[in-house]
């Protein structure tokens, strides 16, 4: 917890826009907040949004972006910078499916909001994550690790999908789950959580998303879709085949920009994002 007795100048940057954090658990990984400028200590815990970033590791423009929404519903809003160019020199892609070289990057994400909770008095049992591109990427396999603690997850526009299905192998799939992660995939308790998909309709380029050979593929990528748009609806359907319900978003006239879906993702929140961090 800050504390409020502390010198001024230096509460001061715990605050509005935080600086960067190094997580204390791994100071390789980062993070930095909005904290509405009123909250203090010993007022009641604020609900918690996780905005995940893609591989570009825009985190402080979207930090900065849900600044008003943060404001108006009384949340705190983290963002976690996970790196490019851990363990290999270039490597833009790792955190995207959960582990890389030893790095569970779902319990990293777990270890940053138990310590942004204890920091900044925040909910932590359970908060609202989204990601756009890798972030939506991240996002949706966190659920199927971490279901139990998100009030909602909004998964935008993810260039490569993973499909409930036990029959596919990891990452396609979620065959080899538990023997990968430890964690078996609760399909009961994914359905507890509220769902959004969202993407633009003009989110059609390919170049980035359709490479063989590359780092981030596996064969049988190409058989969920050729463009973004209909990668989410195959996952779309797969959550819906297996009860999940969810809401879908198709933004007019938007390209592939995380920024230009933020209003729609903020309206999905804003119903989740409660006194108490659960709806």
């Amino acid at each position: 917890m800050i504390d409020p007795a502390g010198p001024a100048a230096e509460r001061a940057h715990f605050v509005g826009g935080t600086p960067f954090f190094a997580s204390q658990h791994d100071q390789r990984l980062f993070y930095a907040l909005y904290v509405p400028k009123d909250h203090t200590p010993d007022a009641d815990p604020l609900p918690l949004a996780v905005i995940q970033h893609g591989t570009g590791r825009s985190a402080e423009l979207y930090r900065d972006r849900w600044k008003p929404f943060a404001i108006e519903h009384r949340c705190v809003i983290l963002t976690p910078l996970f790196p490019a160019g851990l363990i290999e020199p270039g490597e833009l892609h790792s955190y995207k499916f959960l582990e890389f070289h030893g790095i569970r990057f779902d319990l990293e994400l777990l270890h940053i909001v138990d310590e942004v909770g204890a920091r900044f008095n925040t909910v932590t049992s359970r908060f609202f994550l989204h990601g756009f591109s890798g972030g939506g990427q991240f996002a949706h396999r966190f659920l199927y690790a971490h279901p139990d603690r998100l009030s909602g997850v909004s998964i935008g526009a993810p260039g490569r999908i993973t499909q409930l299905d036990d029959s596919l192998p990891w990452w396609l799939g979620t065959g080899g789950f538990f023997e990968k992660f430890g964690i078996r995939v609760d399909v009961d308790a994914m359905r507890r959580v509220p769902v959004q998909m969202v993407v633009g309709t003009e989110d059609t380029e390919t170049w980035e998303i359709n490479n063989p050979g590359g780092p981030n593929w596996l064969d049988g990528v190409a058989e969920t879709g050729s463009t973004r748009v209909e990668r989410l609806e195959t996952l779309r359907d797969n959550y819906r085949s297996h009860g999940i319900e969810v809401r879908w978003d198709v933004v007019p006239g938007v390209g592939h920009q995380g920024a230009a879906v933020i209003p729609v993702v903020q309206d999905f929140a804003a119903s989740l994002l409660v006194p108490g961090g659960v709806r």
